[in-house]
Formats: C-alpha cells, structure tokens, sequence
C-alpha cells in the first residue's frame, strides 16, 4: 500500500457559515477518525486588569460580536489585544 493520505471526507468551505451549516446538519461522531489532536495553551494566571471606557455603540457592538462568537466581551477584547501583540512581536 502506498504512503498517501487519505483524501478527507470533510469538504472545504468557503465561509464560516458555510462551516457552521455544514455541522449543524452532521454529526462530529461520523468523522472523529479526521480529527487531529491539538496543543491548548491557558493563561496560568489572570491577575491584572485593565480598565477602559467605550461609548454605547461601541460596547454593543462589541457585545453583539462576542456573543455570535459563543464567548464575552471581555474574552473578546483580550483574545483581540493578544492576537494584535502577536503581530508585532513578528515584526
């Protein structure tokens, strides 16, 4: 037998939303053999916090993302700094 991967039975999609229908409809159980395992990292310690004042449609909007997300504002704001230190810390 020849070393080739083995062609997925999940399909590409072009959107999130297309993602998200796409599961909405199928069961994780059917494909868990193309899952692979990956590394999670967890802040071992959140101790500072940081204060900042956003106008109301600011923070609405804010909000309205955090929850088509699944997750808080505040998880958000702090995935969104962490990802824009990540760039430059690239540069």
């Amino acid at each position: 037998m020849t070393d080739q991967k083995k062609k997925s039975r999940i399909p590409e999609f072009k959107s999130i939303e297309e993602e998200a229908e796409f599961w909405d409809t199928h069961s994780l159980a059917d494909y868990e053999d193309e899952f692979k395992p990956v590394r999670v990292k967890f802040a071992s310690s959140l101790s500072e916090p940081v204060s900042f004042r956003l106008d109301a449609e600011t923070l609405d909007r804010l909000r309205s993302i955090a929850r088509d997300m699944g997750i808080g504002p505040t998880t958000l704001v702090r995935m969104w700094v962490l990802e824009r230190l990540k760039t430059f810390e690239q540069r």
